[in-house]
């Protein structure tokens, strides 16, 4: 295992501790009260994004100061020279499902992922609405509010699934064949890709599929559900994670056995 301070249960207790109160006060008390900003990608920017960003940032720094800092919210050069950091990068997305939040509909979620020699080794998706809190260490499993939980689901074949599927991200000619096909029992699209990546791996949908996130939207659920057992790549076959800013699609499924008939699925001409 890498090295570093969330081994710890004190360290663990305080930086989960940390983005609960930070995400109270800085994302749920904006909550239906403030308008968005379209940015330049055309994604939306909300104060409690810009906040998020920021107070969390300082905490950490203060805190941790050996790690670098990646925030959906940084520039491009910030980015990329963080992660690059010999010594580790933590990588947040202050508000992931900022489109959900500026519409008033409560799924979204703070992400943040520490990564080590190019490798994740905690993550932590918080939902402030639900107040649930999804971590991971690498090696030690993954929890929901501090109780261990495997990936597992009775469901054993496509049919009989929930899909997570975000369609406007596909491949135009993927989209209209699982739309065509309807492969599974029914499908969603809840907005918040940590989100996704934590309730496949909680049994809550059991299959994923998105074209393109980038790495502050995927990093932290790829390490809990890696280590809750649950399955995930590319639409190409390739690991998901990436030590680069770049964007990557994602296949996922909350068993092995239903991931292989997915990727299978996905797959076949």
């Amino acid at each position: 295992m890498s090295n570093h301070p969330f081994t710890s249960p004190e360290q663990w207790e305080k930086l989960k501790t940390g983005i609960v109160q930070l995400a109270k006060q800085e994302i749920l008390t904006r909550f239906e009260k403030i308008t968005a900003e379209v940015k330049q990608d055309g994604s939306l920017l909300t104060e409690a994004d810009i906040e998020m960003q920021k107070k969390t940032k300082a905490f950490l720094f203060e805190n941790w100061p050996e790690f670098s800092f990646l925030g959906e919210e940084s520039n491009q050069e910030e980015q990329i020279k963080a992660l690059q950091s010999n010594n580790g990068c933590w990588v947040l997305d202050p508000v992931d499902g900022t489109s959900n939040f500026a519409s008033g509909i409560p799924v979204f979620t703070v992400s943040l992922a520490l990564v080590v020699q190019g490798c994740v080794v905690m993550g932590l998706v918080y939902d402030p609405s639900r107040d649930e809190m999804f971590a991971a260490r690498k090696g030690m499993g993954s929890e929901l509010n501090a109780k261990q939980f495997k990936a597992q689901t009775p469901k054993q074949t496509l049919k009989q699934c929930i899909g997570l599927i975000d369609f406007k991200r596909l491949p135009e000619e993927l989209a209209i064949k699982i739309i065509k096909d309807n492969p599974y029992a029914s499908q969603r699209s809840i907005g918040s890709v940590a989100l996704d990546w934590c309730w496949v791996a909680y049994g809550r949908g059991q299959l994923y599929c998105h074209g393109a996130q980038n790495i502050w939207d995927y990093a932290a659920g790829y390490l809990i559900l890696n280590e809750a057992g649950g399955m995930s790549c590319t639409l190409d076959g390739k690991d998901v994670y990436v030590n680069i800013v770049e964007k990557r699609s994602a296949v996922a499924a909350t068993t092995p056995e239903l991931f292989k008939q997915w990727q299978n699925y996905l797959t076949k001409n």
